[in-house]
């Protein structure tokens, strides 16, 4: 499936952020990058890939790695340099057949959010109020529940939910990654006003002290070690192994990296990458739209800021 990462200023060679993502779909999916100006919109509404739903007035430049046939993005950036990557994960809360993919929440938040913060907010929103659900895969069912890493020059932060409820961490190490499976293991510094007690009524915990996201909520709980040789590990160890030494070079040799089948091959590869560098003047973006990141060279993306 997919990997994300950021590398915060003090872990990186320019003093940027730097952003990561590979798009592991199913084998033979076309995905491709699309830039988008940005937009004042007449119709009041957007259609996204399963719902329809209010549009804002106007929507930010965007650059998006999209499968073709959904409305949202695996992963993107915006003008005003905030980057977003979402990872499917399982939980023990019901899938729905309809709702908001997070595709669909990722290219929300970043058409929608000035910063890595507002971008949070818009999503925690719109998946409180119309829920995530429907098929995320073009040929065969799969359904899945998403966490989400955004990114802009100033912060970054974890999103993670099942169904309707989420916790946010705000990033505060000088790398963090996430891959398919739940890893916040507390409160997280904001929530779901429930989640806490919606996990008490269900008797999974008796009170916040024993609130654990991750523990209580992933389908088939989790691991409180994490092997280096599994995807999540290996990319958590090669953030680790180059900080203070971090640079665009390396989160690209990261996601080419085979050892932990980071860059992917098989019934799911890797279709798409990204690698983002955030500062002051917003930042700079290159892309992958054919599979597998290893045999592949990232090129440069600009965005389109004159409306067409």
């Amino acid at each position: 499936m997919c990997d994300t990462f950021v590398a915060l200023p003090d872990a990186t060679v320019n003093g940027d952020v730097i952003f990561g993502k590979n798009s592991d779909r199913p084998a033979g999916e076309i995905q491709e990058v699309i830039v988008i100006p940005a937009t004042t919109h007449s119709d009041p509404w957007v259609n996204c890939t399963y719902l329809k739903i209010p549009q804002v007035e106007t929507t930010h430049a965007v650059i998006l790695s999209q499968p073709r046939w959904m409305w949202g993005a695996e992963m993107g950036a915006n003008e005003c340099g905030v980057a977003i990557g979402n990872e499917a994960v399982w939980t023990v809360e019901p899938y729905e057949n309809s709702g908001l993919l997070g595709m669909d929440l990722v290219r929300l938040g970043l058409e929608r959010g000035e910063t890595a913060f507002a971008a949070l907010e818009v999503i925690t929103d719109l998946l409180e109020k119309y829920g995530q659900g429907g098929n995320c895969a073009e040929d065969f069912a799969m359904n899945y529940h998403n966490s989400f890493l955004i990114a802009d020059k100033d912060e970054a932060w974890v999103l993670e939910t099942a169904g309707q409820y989420w916790v946010a961490q705000r990033v505060t190490e000088k790398t963090r990654s996430i891959s398919n499976a739940l890893s916040i293991r507390n409160a997280g510094d904001l929530r779901h006003p429930e989640v806490i007690s919606h996990a008490i009524d269900s008797g999974w915990c008796r009170d916040r002290a024993e609130f654990d996201f991750a523990k209580l909520f992933s389908a088939g709980g989790v691991s409180d070690s994490l092997s280096p040789h599994s995807r999540e590990g290996r990319v958590r160890l090669l953030c680790q192994r180059h900080q203070g030494q971090f640079t665009l070079e390396t989160a690209q040799g990261i996601l080419c990296d085979h050892e932990g089948n980071i860059c992917m091959h098989g019934a799911f590869e890797s279709a798409g990458s990204q690698v983002s560098s955030l500062n002051a003047q917003g930042g700079e973006h290159w892309f992958i739209e054919q599979p597998f990141p290893c045999q592949q060279t990232y090129r440069q993306k600009q965005f389109a800021l004159v409306e067409a």
